[in-house]
């Protein structure tokens, strides 16, 4: 009785992330094609593929930094077409290699956004105190970020994507091209952040997807190829590594 409670609440949870027949073309050639899966309230869900794939594509539909040519997308229940404004409070949206002010020190950086998110004086000041603590920046607080390496660089762009407590994150690649003690220290951060928050996480790394994911959404050429759990995901070869392969089509 109480496994089917559990399963109950779980399927009870607002839906936070929702892909909706989501299609991207550039003349004949489809970047996304009708791309369709949903992250509820809660989860963290690993979002897979090769390089080309069409990842950062669906990703950057799903926030409303790219129209659609087919399909929608909602953010928190809010069409992010027509609602992006109202869909944007909610979510918090970290690309791959995020531009970066190289002249402005992080403080400055995160205060510009505030201003630019129309916070008042207090709230500015304890959401930037809280997320150089929760990013681990009270070090090179106040060094110019051109000065800052990859990792720190990428714990800045959490920083300004958590700034206004969002429900939801979209993070693309946050752990690539760091050392192991910094993509360490980003897999800390997000152990934080899944207690709280709704994650759809793109990236390469599958022991990243084995340890914090809760289910996985996997696309190859622009189509979906999988969206099930971890352990569904490993059944078809017994590994993740060889499964990612054959669902791929990798030589």
């Amino acid at each position: 009785m109480a496994n089917t409670e559990t399963q109950g609440s779980l399927d009870a949870r607002q839906p936070m992330i929702e892909a909706v027949g989501l299609s991207k073309f550039y003349g004949p050639f489809a970047a996304a094609r009708d791309v369709t899966f949903q992250v509820n309230e809660g989860e963290l869900v690993a979002f897979l593929g090769p390089n080309g794939a069409g990842k950062s594509t669906t990703m950057k539909m799903l926030t409303g930094y790219l129209s659609p040519s087919e399909g929608s997308a909602r953010i928190a229940g809010h069409d992010m077409f027509h609602d992006r404004i109202a869909g944007s409070r909610h979510l918090g949206y970290l690309p791959e290699n995020g531009p970066l002010y190289p002249d402005m020190t992080p403080v400055a950086m995160l205060d510009f956004f505030a201003e630019a998110r129309g916070m008042d004086l207090h709230y500015k000041r304890q959401r930037i105190e809280a997320v150089i603590d929760l990013c681990d920046l009270r070090t090179v607080a106040h060094k110019p970020t051109s000065k800052l390496s990859k990792g720190f660089k990428q714990r800045v762009g959490m920083a300004q994507a958590l700034l206004h407590e969002p429900d939801v994150l979209i993070l693309d690649e946050p752990t690539a091209g760091l050392d192991p003690n910094q993509i360490r220290e980003v897999r800390k951060t997000m152990r934080k952040l899944r207690e709280t928050k709704t994650i759809l996480l793109s990236t390469h790394i599958l022991q990243e997807v084995e340890a914090m994911a809760d289910r996985v959404v996997m696309i190859n050429e622009g189509r979906k190829v999988f969206d099930g759990d971890v352990a569904e995901l490993q059944a078809i070869e017994n590994n993740l590594d060889h499964a990612f392969h054959k669902l791929t089509g990798a030589v």
